[in-house]
């Protein structure tokens, strides 16, 4: 059984199928999927579908992508959402510095992003929930926010930072997650990362509807990524690590779920 640990199926791109696919998972090996919330609006969506489908959970956050106009309201808004029992973290947090340059008219401010980030940390901490970490082109800020929080439980979600980097953050206990990306050409980096990484911290994801995997990706041209897809990034850790598909399967699906805290032994 795959547990796809980050998952978008509150995203539009789902609107013309989203309950036949999401009711094929199941028999399509895909036991349990955790939602997580980009808005106060997405992490509503995301509880609606976490209460709707029994395999499915939910995070509720902002991501650093709203970070502007963002309210006291709003943030007790995603305060209280978060005593939802389907609820399992806090997130999707943290910084993004990737637009800066691309389009720095509508990017944030890393101050804002940073703000925010740090109050969303709060909440965690106030209601004991872990969180799901953001980080792109923001590695070292992103890190120096998270280890004034190091009582906190945390993942990285689709890591992109370096083998150091990967190393501080099992330090703080921390896990960290990975996305069809590991299965691009030039995924090198990850490779490396991973083959050094103890597989009792790894978890696996697809961000979908984003980063589809290989071959579908390159066979079906950027094709919308879905937890369909999750089993690629298992046999890839698999190749990486000289194991076998069912035992990466096994010990991700354990990981995840002891890192939710969601009961019962993984199949």
């Amino acid at each position: 059984m795959l547990f796809d640990t980050h998952a978008h199926y509150d995203d539009n791109r789902f609107d013309a199928d989203r309950d036949a696919l999401l009711a094929s998972m199941p028999e399509n090996n895909v036991g349990l999927i955790l939602n997580p919330g980009c808005t106060v609006e997405t992490s509503e969506i995301a509880i609606a579908l976490a209460e709707k489908y029994d395999f499915m959970y939910a995070a509720v956050g902002i991501h650093p992508e709203y970070s502007m106009g963002v309210t006291a309201d709003d943030l007790a808004h995603i305060k209280a959402l978060s005593a939802h029992p389907k609820v399992k973290a806090i997130g999707e947090i943290g910084l993004d510095y990737y637009w800066e340059k691309l389009s720095p008219e509508t990017t944030p401010p890393r101050e804002e992003q940073q703000k925010l980030l740090r109050a969303q940390l709060n909440i965690a901490r106030e209601v004991g929930l872990p969180v799901i970490i953001h980080d792109r082109e923001a590695h070292e800020d992103c890190f120096n926010i998270v280890k004034e929080y190091a009582d906190l439980k945390g993942v990285y979600h689709c890591y992109s930072g370096s083998l150091e980097m990967a190393k501080e953050i099992l330090k703080l206990g921390w896990n960290l997650s990975f996305t069809g990306v590991i299965t691009y050409g030039k995924a090198k980096k990850a490779r490396r990362i991973i083959e050094n990484l103890p597989i009792e911290r790894i978890m696996i994801e697809t961000d979908s509807p984003y980063l589809t995997p290989e071959p579908e990706r390159l066979a079906k041209k950027r094709v919308r990524n879905s937890s369909l897809f999750v089993h690629r990034v298992a046999e890839q850790i698999a190749d990486f690590k000289g194991m076998t598909v069912e035992e990466v399967e096994r010990i991700t699906t354990e990981n995840g779920k002891r890192f939710f805290s969601i009961g019962g032994k993984a199949e």
